[in-house]
């Protein structure tokens, strides 16, 4: 007979309890949950896993934080690095760091974008050169969440000048606590710090650092973006009431730490759930053609939540990612576009108030200058408007100057 969730659940149950000590630390209860094969049971069992399908993570997860237990860390570790370098790490190189991503004991960050080349990631100028038996670094990169107390990167740089662009990347492993990087915080204009530019001079990899193939990093970088997707909405977790003990209070330090970064993140979204009580705080609930542009919002918001459910449904039962992320990121862009205008509209002029004695002014007042990162972040709109032309509809590709030239030339353009 097939595996059920009941099935699951009751196995994971039965070893929880078993195994439960709210009076070990944080990290001896994950380095206990990864030998137990729970913390990854989608994977192997050489690595961590039990080799189940691609939904039991979901559901042994959910048991053991319904029965006051925590899992795996949030962030650039068990989200991005874990997955991607299971996927194409070495086994050397697993052995050396995919444990301690899975157990938040190594904490990571991604070193993709950079001034130059964000939205075309390809167009990277980063550099890799090999000297004897190690990859020296230069370059810079940004839009770097975390950076600032990363102990390990994942990083893309380019390793070969003289084939065309997506060819001639490579995919590292960085030590971000050496002497050649260095990082810098960036500030919004929402006064806030999320993000941090690093610099790297004659920063140092081993060849045994390297992920995937020699000039074969935009394969394992697209894996990369697909889990970063697949994870962006799973920064809220929920902890029993009543769950006490030194790995709930350890814990509960970690996530409130890694939420600094992501507190204004309501804001960039547009805070729909605010519009109504502020309509009518406002004294313009009334008003006809607002109150139609409402429900147009509401109406959209329910399509765009339908089709997210759909994506984790396509998750659930392990079929690769696809191009309802999007199509969800699109969307999250439009909600966020819609309620801007409408807040701005309800607020009037006291929209422009970051300082107030009503406070919701003052997040009505970040809201409008953090929405546009909505439309930024994790990809542009313009970018996922090609993905979905082509992936979808079937659309020619969009024309490219560079196409098929060798990167060294494209400079020349």
């Amino acid at each position: 007979m097939p595996l059920t969730e009941v099935d699951i659940e009751g196995e994971v149950l039965d070893w929880f309890r078993s195994a439960w000590d709210p009076d070990l630390s944080l990290l001896e209860w994950r380095i206990c949950l990864l030998e137990s094969g729970w913390a990854v049971p989608s994977w192997t069992t050489e690595w961590f896993g039990k080799g189940m399908p691609h939904w039991v993570d979901r559901v042994a997860h959910t048991a053991i934080r319904r029965a006051g237990g925590v899992t795996l860390p949030l962030g650039a570790g068990a989200s991005l690095a874990a997955p991607t370098l299971y996927e194409h790490g070495s086994d050397d190189l697993k052995r050396r760091v995919l444990g301690a991503a899975l157990t938040g004991e190594h904490t990571w960050c991604q070193l993709f974008s950079e001034p130059g080349a964000g939205s075309d990631l390809a167009g990277l100028k980063a550099t890799a050169t090999l000297d004897g038996d190690t990859w020296v670094v230069n370059g810079q990169k940004v839009w770097n969440t975390s950076a600032h107390h990363a102990d390990l990167a994942i990083l893309v740089a380019r390793t070969d000048w003289e084939v065309v662009k997506h060819q001639g990347i490579t995919y590292f492993v960085l030590d971000m606590r050496q002497a050649g990087v260095e990082v810098r915080p960036i500030e919004q204009m929402n006064h806030r710090s999320s993000f941090n530019e690093v610099f790297m001079t004659d920063a140092e990899i081993p060849t045994a650092n390297v992920v995937g193939e020699i000039g074969g990093g935009w394969v394992v970088a697209r894996a990369t973006l697909a889990h970063e997707r697949r994870y962006a909405g799973e920064r809220a977790v929920s902890l029993r009431a009543d769950a006490r003990g030194r790995v709930i209070d350890e814990f509960r330090l970690e996530y409130a730490e890694y939420n600094k970064t992501y507190e204004w993140y309501p804001q960039r979204m547009g805070r729909p759930d605010l519009l109504v009580e502020r309509a009518r705080a406002g004294g313009v609930i009334d008003d006809p053609v607002l109150r139609d542009d409402m429900m147009r919002l509401w109406a959209f918001e329910k399509a765009a939540a339908w089709t997210a459910e759909r994506a984790r449904a396509n998750q659930a039962l392990g079929r690769p990612p696809g191009s309802e992320g999007s199509i969800g990121k699109l969307a999250t862009s439009e909600v966020a576009r819609r309620c801007n205008e409408l807040h701005g509209r309800i607020a009037s002029a006291a929209a422009m108030l970051d300082r107030s004695d009503d406070p919701v002014h003052e997040i009505v007042a970040e809201i409008l200058v953090s929405t546009p990162a909505q439309s930024i972040a994790g990809g542009t709109d313009e970018i996922q408007h090609n993905i979905i032309g082509e992936s979808i509809l079937g659309l020619p590709k969009e024309p490219a100057a560079d196409r098929g030239m060798p990167f060294r030339e494209v400079g020349r353009l």
